[in-house]
């Protein structure tokens, strides 16, 4: 079964939500927090990044960063721009991207289902992070930032989730992203009737925010015993067919200082490449294929038959590939989530990025991914495996600040 319980948000007034609602930690560095919560005390970027309003140079894991954040968590209460709902409910999350519209149900999910692996995880988490978000966590005594769930579409939490769209969101704003967000509260039989569905669901999955709920649970044991409501964590949940994934890119610098022609004939003793006339010519239709940027120049390439385990669900997938045949062998990247000279960029940024981040002289080619499909992050999760880091970026990311979770 899967326990989406609900809770008593404390989430911004109508009036407030789309200055409160700010970019996910993980996803913006400090520079750029800094200058989206310029002039904007109600930015949750104040919770999220609050080493922005401490001097520049201070460590990201300093004790007053995280002391910063639980005092800027309490200056938005007291100032009205988080009010906290008079009772418990579930909530209705809908995104829009272009033609992509994604709804999800947003309550509280099990730290005991997660560590008994009810809540299926596909990505290893690193400890400087884990670290950093259980600090995080502790400090503010709450999940500020909501844990992205799926679990294989269910006919009868549509038609649910429906119904619960027929009246009138209480947040409907779009970002300057362009994209849209909508939030329902739902009544209490609405409630009920949703936390009842979804114990009839399995198993669910973490899609994003590996690192979140990690610490969540740390914070749990670390806590339990105390009274505090920690035994859950902050997720929206959405069902699988309404995923979008997309590649999660890959940039390399090559430390023999090799020249194009070089790299090009040892890309081609294990890849088949054809030059192409652009970035949009090289962008991958299909699996197994790669779009690979080299010396100013595109190029599609296609992975040979025979040269990978099709049976494995790790083996099989196009990053694993990608690190197997192009960024251990030809480039010397043994640890991708240590080694410092690849990179990863995110497929939003599209290839103007890649050519950029490349065409700078900062890194040597640039290896663009087919994305990770969902049935792929099922095979792998579902078999008790991992993928290699920076297997999937899903978009749109969720608005930090529209609700959060104190214990």
């Amino acid at each position: 079964m899967a326990l989406i319980r609900p809770f008593a948000a404390y989430r911004p007034p109508p009036s407030e939500a789309v200055r409160v609602a700010s970019p996910p930690y993980d996803v913006i560095n400090t520079a750029e927090a800094r200058a989206l919560a310029e002039g904007n005390p109600a930015s949750f970027l104040h919770v999220s990044r609050p080493e922005i309003d401490l001097p520049e140079g201070t460590d990201d894991h300093a004790d007053e960063v995280y002391l910063k954040g639980a005092e800027n968590l309490a200056a938005l209460v007291e100032g009205h721009a988080l009010v906290a709902d008079a009772e418990p409910h579930l909530y209705l999350y809908a995104q829009r991207m272009g033609d992509h519209r994604q709804i999800g149900v947003v309550g509280c999910a099990s730290v005991g289902e997660y560590v008994k692996d009810t809540i299926k995880k596909h990505e290893k988490t690193r400890a400087d992070k884990e670290d950093d978000r259980t600090r995080h966590i502790e400090e503010l005594r709450a999940h500020d930032e909501p844990v992205f769930l799926t679990y294989r579409a269910d006919a009868t939490i549509d038609r649910l989730v429906q119904e619960g769209l027929g009246a009138a969101p209480v947040y409907d704003f779009t970002t300057a992203d362009g994209v849209g967000h909508q939030l329902w509260v739902l009544g209490r039989e609405a409630t009920r009737a949703l936390e009842d569905r979804f114990e009839h669901v399995p198993v669910l999955y973490v899609a994003d925010g590996h690192h979140r709920s990690a610490a969540a649970a740390r914070v749990h044991e670390k806590l339990k015993g105390d009274g505090g409501d920690h035994g859950v964590f902050l997720a929206v949940v959405f069902p699988h067919d309404q995923m979008k994934i997309m590649p999660y890119n890959r940039v390399v610098r090559d430390l023999e200082g090799r020249g194009a022609e070089a790299l090009l004939a040892r890309l081609r003793t294990v890849l088949d490449l054809t030059p192409v006339e652009n970035g949009a010519a090289a962008t991958p239709r299909a699996p197994k294929s790669f779009g690979i940027y080299l010396g100013g120049r595109w190029y599609l390439a296609q992975v040979r038959a025979g040269s990978y385990d099709p049976g494995d669900p790790v083996a099989a997938l196009d990053c694993s590939i990608c690190q197997d045949q192009i960024l251990g062998p030809i480039f010397g990247v043994g640890d991708p989530r240590r080694d410092k000279h690849v990179d990863f960029v995110g497929g939003i940024r599209g290839v103007d990025e890649l050519e950029r981040r490349v065409d700078s002289g900062a890194f040597t080619a640039a290896i663009h991914l087919y994305p990770t499909q969902i049935a792929e992050l099922f095979a792998v999760s579902d078999a008790g495996l991992l993928m290699p880091p920076k297997s999937t970026w899903f978009e749109p990311k969720l608005r930090s600040g529209l609700f959060v979770h104190t214990f």
